[in-house]
């Protein structure tokens, strides 16, 4: 009877480890992606005006679809 117990809290505390990584990974990430946001239009208008290029929308658009082919791969 006593062996039952001892499988019966392995598999409570394992099912609590889960549920408490997945929440600390959610976490985790909320606010990495609130404190590094991902690449977007503006952040590629702004970057090419500092780098003294007149960003048109064509060139805008060229530099989104290889940034998401680069993450697709």
């Amino acid at each position: 009877m006593a062996t039952a117990w001892w499988i019966v809290l392995i598999i409570v505390a394992l099912l609590a480890g889960v549920a408490l990584g997945f929440f600390i990974a959610r976490k985790y990430m909320m606010n990495y992606l609130k404190e590094n946001p991902p690449i977007n239009e503006q952040m590629i208008r702004m970057l090419m005006m500092q780098m003294g290029m007149k960003p048109s929308q064509k060139k805008i658009n060229q530099m989104m679809s290889q940034m998401n082919r680069m993450n697709d791969k």
